[in-house]
């Protein structure tokens, strides 16, 4: 496949990356020199230097040969008219734009993005995933990674294990003679800097990151066995009124049940989150205060989330605001390299916009009938849902005796109402959703078993 990503900051140094590796033939198109030549030097890419939105610069590109265009520059206004200019002049045949302002998005104006005014065929709203991922993350205390898939039928779960834990030190096959009703299915380990798919006799060992699946019903029973018990949340505090923390406020303001408030620095902003939010307590003040952070009842909260747009902010008030008495903390981050500090400094969500916003895109440009992605250990695994087509060499195969590529698991199939895991016995059927985890570095593989053609076979 041939790509444009428009944009080389953090975003789109993502998604080229993932998609070099997969060895798509891909180019960075940038303004800025010095961005093109880092993620040139970095990756097996192509770039340009020039507006995205710009014909002739989109020409250099390749536009006209080009099967997808990623416009994920900082600039919604640039992002939208690549895509319009990929289209009219070029014919590219995908075009997906990265849309931040909510006043874009409103419902009452839908009829934008459409092939006769701005055709676009996936819009992302990085603030919209995100705020997502974290009401995910609140419904499911305890996990540090959430993703919800099969309309909401089963979910994965990343838990750490710790010396507490029922599971530590027991293998897969131990945990299911302990606890035969428990349905959970054991698909990765990340151990220290190493993640790989265990064998049902490796032990799980405490400081491991387990990755299971499970039906969404025995979500808290997997919970209490992997010693992640918490309490459920009613009290949140809120550090940021930036567009993520605003969704979040408003969206536990629908959802009832659970007191807010929220901590902004900047006076016009905390003043226009208390016009626009009708029951959160909005504080003006430092996130990193400790009478602020006592004023905003810290140390009575099940949760802080933490969504600056400082990351050190962020992960500075998480400690603190645990420090003070908040059972868990999230934080925002950006800065990829940050993301080892987590387990050190008992922060227990770490949320990445860019790996979030990442893998909604790669969701979207993926081969085959593909219905749901989530990028794992830093990119060095994917959870993905596809479904299986008669083209698929998965249908007719007993689910205990698949023949998948090294580094692949099953995680589940799905079917109507009914939930197979691995042991369960039974064949996938045409039109079953198959749940696999695999190592990123073998995706292609993993593509080809949801091919809707028979070109592979």
């Amino acid at each position: 496949m041939r790509a444009i990503v428009c944009g080389a900051g953090q975003v789109g140094f993502g998604i080229a990356r993932a998609l070099a590796q997969e060895g798509n033939a891909v180019t960075v198109v940038d303004w800025s020199t010095e961005l093109i030549d880092n993620i040139v030097t970095d990756l097996d890419v192509r770039g340009v230097v020039g507006h995205g939105s710009h014909p002739d610069v989109l020409e250099r590109a390749g536009a006209g040969e080009a099967d997808l265009i990623v416009a994920v520059t900082h600039s919604d206004e640039t992002n939208m008219i690549a895509c319009q200019v990929a289209h009219s002049l070029f014919e590219t045949p995908m075009r997906i734009a990265r849309v931040r302002a909510q006043n874009y998005l409103d419902p009452a104006w839908a009829d934008l993005f459409t092939t006769g005014n701005l055709p676009i065929n996936e819009i992302i709203s990085p603030e919209l995933e995100v705020g997502r991922a974290i009401l995910q993350r609140m419904e499911t205390p305890g996990a540090f990674n959430t993703a919800v898939f099969a309309g909401g039928r089963i979910q994965l779960l990343g838990l750490r294990l710790d010396e507490r834990s029922p599971a530590a030190g027991s293998s897969t096959e131990q945990l299911m003679e302990l606890f035969p009703d428990l349905r959970v299915t054991v698909v990765g380990v990340q151990r220290e800097q190493t993640l790989f798919i265990p064998k049902p006799s490796d032990p799980l060992l405490p400081g491991d990151d387990v990755y299971v699946v499970t039906e969404s019903e025995q979500v808290r029973r997997a919970l209490d066995i992997f010693g992640q018990e918490a309490d459920t949340v009613r009290r949140v505090v809120i550090v940021g009124a930036g567009n993520i923390g605003l969704y979040v406020a408003r969206a536990l303001e629908r959802s009832g049940g659970v007191k807010v408030r929220l901590i902004e620095a900047d006076k016009k902003r905390a003043e226009h989150a208390a016009e626009v939010l009708k029951k959160t307590v909005v504080l003006h003040g430092d996130g990193l205060s400790p009478a602020m952070l006592a004023e905003a009842g810290v140390a009575r909260s099940e949760l802080a989330v933490c969504v600056t747009n400082d990351d050190k902010v962020n992960m500075l008030a998480a400690v603190m605001s645990k420090g003070e008495g908040a059972k868990r903390a999230i934080s925002l981050i950006n800065e990829r390299s940050f993301e080892s500090m987590r387990k050190p400094l008992g922060i227990d969500v770490l949320i990445d916009p860019r790996a979030t916003t990442v893998s909604t895109i790669l969701q979207h440009i993926r081969r085959g009938r593909i219905t749901g992605l989530q990028t794992l250990g830093g990119g060095q695994a994917e959870a993905l849902e596809g479904v299986a087509l008669a083209t698929s060499p998965l249908v007719g195969r007993e689910i205990d005796d698949l023949d998948l590529p090294n580094g692949v698991a099953l995680g589940a199939v799905v079917r109507g109402d009914s939930v197979m895991l691995p042991g369960d016995g039974g064949r996938i059927r045409e039109n079953d959703r198959v749940l696999l985890f695999c190592n990123t570095a073998i995706i292609s593989e993993v593509e080809h078993l949801f091919r809707v053609s028979l070109e592979f076979f």
